[in-house]
């Protein structure tokens, strides 16, 4: 669920571009051997990250923590290294047998903005076999079983199967994508898919909730690019807590141990076809979902609406793009919990993330946020990005931050913000980032972040928190 820059949205990015670049395809470099029907592959990602941050998370430890220690002032590196395997076989039927290993070693040098680094750890990223096929009609399915990544919808509750960070080093990367037990069933025809799954999450050895959740999704793509579907998500096992408001918002949060145990969610997520006339350069998506939890009485709901404007015949190609995105928080005055949980939302800028410094602090959950961002391209290899974000709580003195690495504790450097607010203005975030296509392979981020507290954050301190800031560069090699 963190914070994570680079890979992900750099390889996006050199997907949508790379085909205008001017770069010769050439024969496939990866390929190690094809011949009687199978073929074998190489892969490998590897990043390289240095950043550093004033007054982290508003230097709210300065307050909150005095004696902790903490140094809110923080410089860093980090490293990661994804080499792997992959093979397709033909079978006499005509479906395919494939499958895929890889593993991820990861490092991080100094100190994070949680305190945590000069640690890192190698761990198993992929290992999955399947079969895919189809018949004359149109009919497809695949079947995969073993560890392997899986997105569902637009990113807002499962993407994220593993995590970094912390005693695996590499926390703002976060190389590791892949649910640790990963099974699932597809099958599409005529733009319509279904897929069954069944998902065990790669979760920290210190902080291991033995989560389990299955569930489907439909979901139908038209031929022009729009989508529409659904996600229907259990928790079938897990030890992770849920925290709720003291009655009347006073005092600590109330923290249930497996409180996650049985929460059900159902997601809708859509996006239009491009339009014709006068609203032919818009595009509009939108994400609404419902959870549940009959045995703790939980009743939450979370949602999101953006409109897309391209000018693509303007120099520089401006894109604008704005955001309304709410999830609801547990309102104090009520016996029912109300907290959304986010469950495995991909945390980057370009997706589910509210803010940029600030979702290194704020989970989606008792959050809205307006965002506005305007995306230029001098040309077909930089892209340069504007992000404002306008972030408050949805409920006053109840909890705004819980579960980074799905840890409870809330004493010490981390200077969480768990027990509320009394003004619901949190902060706004001001970020730019420059990405450049160095070559087909490599590919290169700078960007620089301001936060500037609200109220609720300076309420606090008194009255006084200085702004968050921070930078970073990271140089991505994916093959």
């Amino acid at each position: 669920m963190k914070h994570r820059f680079g890979t992900c949205a750099v390889a996006l990015i050199a997907a949508q571009t790379l085909g205008g670049t001017g770069f010769a395809k050439g024969s496939d470099q990866t390929l190690l051997y094809d011949a009687n029907g199978l073929s074998l592959r190489w892969h490998l990602q590897a990043g390289l990250y240095a950043a550093a941050e004033g007054n982290a998370f508003w230097d709210l430890a300065a307050i909150t923590a005095p004696g902790s220690g903490y140094d809110s002032d923080k410089s860093w590196r980090e490293a990661y290294i994804k080499p792997g395997l992959s093979f397709d076989y033909m079978l006499d039927g005509g479906a395919t047998l494939y499958g895929k290993l890889s593993g991820v070693a990861s490092y991080t040098f100094g100190a994070d903005p949680y305190d945590e680094g000069d640690n890192g750890e190698i761990t198993l990223e992929e290992a999955y076999l399947g079969l895919r096929g189809g018949d004359s009609g149109g009919l497809s399915y695949d079947l995969s079983v073993g560890p392997r990544e899986l997105r569902l919808g637009t990113g807002m509750i499962i993407t994220t199967g593993a995590s970094s960070g912390f005693e695996r080093g590499a926390l703002k990367f976060g190389p590791r994508k892949a649910w640790e037990k990963n099974a699932y069933a597809r099958l599409s025809q005529n733009g319509l898919t279904g897929t069954a799954f069944y998902l065990d999450p790669n979760e920290l050895p210190s902080s291991d909730g033995k989560n389990e959740l299955a569930g489907f999704d439909l979901r139908y793509d038209s031929p022009r690019g729009a989508y529409f579907g659904g996600t229907y998500v259990k928790v079938l096992n897990s030890e992770t807590p849920y925290p709720q408001a003291a009655p009347g918002g006073v005092g600590a949060p109330i923290v249930t141990p497996g409180a996650r145990e049985g929460t059900e969610t159902i997601s809708l997520y859509a996006k239009t076809n491009p339009f014709d006339g006068a609203f032919q350069n818009w595009t509009f998506t939108g994400d609404v979902a419902f959870q549940w939890n009959d045995k703790i009485d939980l009743q939450s709901n979370a949602g999101r609406v953006q409109a897309i404007y391209a000018m693509p015949d303007l120099p520089w190609s401006p894109t604008i793009t704005y955001g309304f995105q709410t999830f609801s928080g547990d309102d104090p005055d009520t016996s029912r919990l109300e907290r959304f949980d986010p469950l495995y939302y991909e945390g980057s800028p370009t997706a589910w993330a509210t803010g940029t410094k600030s979702a290194s602090t704020f989970i989606n959950s008792n959050v809205n946020a307006h965002s506005l961002a305007l995306s230029l391209q001098p040309s077909q290899r930089d892209t340069l990005t504007f992000r404002y974000t306008h972030i408050r709580a949805n409920e006053l003195r109840s909890p705004v931050q819980f579960g980074q690495a799905t840890r409870v504790d809330t004493t010490g450097s981390q200077a969480n913000v768990v027990t509320g607010v009394t003004d619901p203005h949190l902060s706004d975030d001001f970020f730019l980032e420059y990405k450049r296509i160095i070559n087909r392979n490599t590919f290169l981020t700078g960007l620089i972040a301001v936060s500037v507290p609200g109220n609720g954050i300076t309420n606090v301190t008194g009255g006084i928190a200085p702004n968050w800031t921070g930078a970073a560069l990271n140089v991505v090699v994916n093959f």
